[in-house]
């Protein structure tokens, strides 16, 4: 693996921030403690003026750039974005990536031992949402000795989170990137949440999400959402040039065992999924994605909402996601222009769907290379 040539930030290990002091969440519970896991890219100059915080999406996690290891076979799940010469350009940027509360690859969530019970939390980890997760990131701000980040940066429920940062800390963000997000799910996507947590809840291997003590996985439930919200995230341009209606063998067999290519693929993506995410943080995940709603708390008038942001933003849509359609993209710009705030929109043409934030598309790296190069500071010399 030539690293160098990939323009890669190279080999890196995660790093754990633990905490004592107890966040109260929303939902009225208290975690008393909780660690978060954490990778960093690049330098932190002198004046700590230059860091940027990447917001991870449903399935993602702290590893968004990199290696773990020689002989890993794939990057961190951002990696065509951070690098060295890349948009979010670490020569110039500190890059910090971490693991949301209620994750499952290494942040306090449910497979964490409950300091109560001595036990996996389980189904008993509390429900956390977006803004829960904004607390929290910010007390990791603090923890780093940052006092604002240059950018907050995520696409699809993390470009949720960097809403809710320019809401919530407006002082404590310079820039705000939002990607391939709404303002708050639809009914129909609020629909296919929970069609993919009652696939997961009515495994019988679930055991009412204490799955960990009977020595099991529901596979099937947890490999059906998986397989359903892939769908969601791909367009029909994206899955018909990838796959068409290619048979497997060659020929029809007439029965129920796969034979479209289209078939194999979603069953690799749900029992590949299985063995690296865990059951209840899909169900937090997801019930995260469905409370988010901002402007909840100001008479449903997000322009009212957004009245505190004063990060300048860049919000950045594309045109063959259904899922998060530019629409809803421009629901966000027209509240920001409402409330008078800075924003620049970019609508990316691209047939890849809801994934395309995690695609190289030249034109969209060259828009948020384009915008981040605008930024003061951002130099480690």
């Amino acid at each position: 693996m030539d690293l160098r040539r990939n323009h890669s930030v190279g080999i890196v290990q995660p790093q754990i921030a633990r905490f004592q002091e107890p966040l109260a969440l929303d939902c009225g519970r208290t975690l008393a403690s909780y660690d978060i896991v954490y990778e960093t890219y690049g330098q932190m100059n002198e004046a700590r003026d230059n860091a940027i915080l990447i917001c991870h999406a449903l399935s993602g996690d702290h590893h968004a750039a990199g290696y773990h290891a020689e002989t890993d076979r794939k990057p961190g799940w951002w990696d065509s974005a951070i690098g060295p010469g890349k948009p979010i350009d670490t020569n110039r940027f500190f890059v910090v990536s971490l693991n949301n509360l209620g994750g499952c690859k290494g942040s306090t969530g449910p497979l964490s031992i409950d300091p109560a019970t001595g036990k996996p939390y389980g189904p008993d980890f509390p429900i956390v949402t977006v803004q829960d997760w904004v607390h929290a990131q910010y007390r990791f701000m603090q923890r780093l000795g940052i006092d604002r980040w240059a950018a907050v940066i995520g696409g699809s429920l993390g470009g949720m989170q960097v809403l809710q940062w320019a809401i919530t800390y407006p002082d404590a963000l310079a820039h705000a990137i939002v990607i391939a997000a709404a303002p708050k799910l639809s009914a129909q996507n609020i629909a296919f949440n929970e069609v993919a947590r009652q696939a997961i809840i009515t495994d019988p291997d679930f055991h009412g999400g204490r799955y960990a003590e009977y020595g099991t996985i529901p596979r099937r439930g947890l490999m059906l959402a998986r397989m359903l919200g892939h769908i969601t995230y791909l367009s029909d341009d994206a899955m018909r040039a990838k796959f068409g209606r290619e048979l497997r063998g060659g020929q029809i067999q007439y029965g129920f065992d796969v034979e479209f290519q289209v078939e194999s693929y979603l069953r690799y993506q749900g029992s590949s999924f299985v063995d690296r995410f865990d059951a209840n943080t899909y169900l937090l995940m997801t019930k995260a994605l469905d409370y988010f709603d901002p402007a909840h708390g100001f008479g449903d008038d997000l322009s009212v909402a957004l009245a505190s942001v004063k990060a300048s933003c860049l919000v950045v849509s594309f045109t063959s996601d259904w899922r998060f359609s530019p629409g809803r993209s421009r629901e966000i710009v027209q509240a920001l222009l409402a409330a008078g705030k800075r924003v620049s929109y970019a609508e990316i043409e691209s047939n890849h769907g809801h994934d395309a934030f995690l695609v190289t598309i030249p034109y969209y790296h060259r828009v948020l290379a384009g915008y981040l190069a605008q930024i003061e500071g951002g130099s480690v010399a």
